[in-house]
């Protein structure tokens, strides 16, 4: 089995890992777009654009499942991705998760890409999956950029910066880009005592 993986930079990193863990007899492709990333400031039509770029150059190798191994990618080029691929090539998205951190958690805080944050995907999804938990959007401005970047010094300014707008009682923080699961230790260390939700696994 092939799985091309797309994203605009490293956190496709997290979705390769599990995939390798759950088939490590699988070859994984993989299609970034490091002139382009991060995707999370630009417009919705632009992360399309991109979007389609690399799931064509990843589509050359055969993939037999194309995974958008990113939030903000999910968010804004799914649909063009299914309607271009689909039915020949599976198109598997990531989304945050609202739905498990809702279950656990009475306050929740999603922490997220300026995109995804200000889509009306992640509201649908709030709406549908949040149930009776309290959820907060917390924007990360800078975040993705400065993982992609390896600037780890960004990384601890833009992870406190997130802490200080989450509320003091969130029980379950969902990491809503997947760069952030790269830095899982680090944000769990900024809001102790709240479990945290990434997408890797699903």
């Amino acid at each position: 089995m092939r799985f091309a993986l797309l994203n605009s930079g490293l956190g496709l990193l997290a979705t390769a890992h599990e995939l390798h863990r759950l088939r490590p007899d699988a070859d994984l492709i993989v299609a970034m777009d490091p002139d382009g990333m991060p995707w999370g400031p630009r417009t919705p039509d632009d992360i399309a654009e991109r979007s389609l770029a690399i799931a064509r150059a990843a589509s050359a190798y055969d993939p037999d499942v194309l995974v958008m191994a990113c939030n903000t990618g999910t968010v804004h080029a799914l649909s063009a991705l299914r309607a271009e691929f689909e039915p020949g090539i599976p198109v598997v998205g990531t989304v945050p998760a609202i739905k498990p951190a809702a279950v656990a958690a009475n306050s929740v805080a999603i922490w997220a890409t300026v995109a995804t944050t200000a889509s009306d995907y992640q509201r649908r999804l709030i709406a549908d999956f949040g149930g009776a938990a309290t959820i907060t959007s917390i924007a990360c401005p800078g975040l993705a950029t400065a993982i992609d970047a390896g600037d780890d010094e960004a990384v601890a300014v833009a992870i406190a910066d997130a802490a200080l707008r989450t509320p003091a009682d969130c029980g379950a923080v969902v990491l809503g880009c997947t760069e952030y699961e790269l830095t899982a230790d680090q944000i769990g260390a900024v809001v102790p005592g709240a479990l945290l939700f990434g997408s890797a696994p699903a």
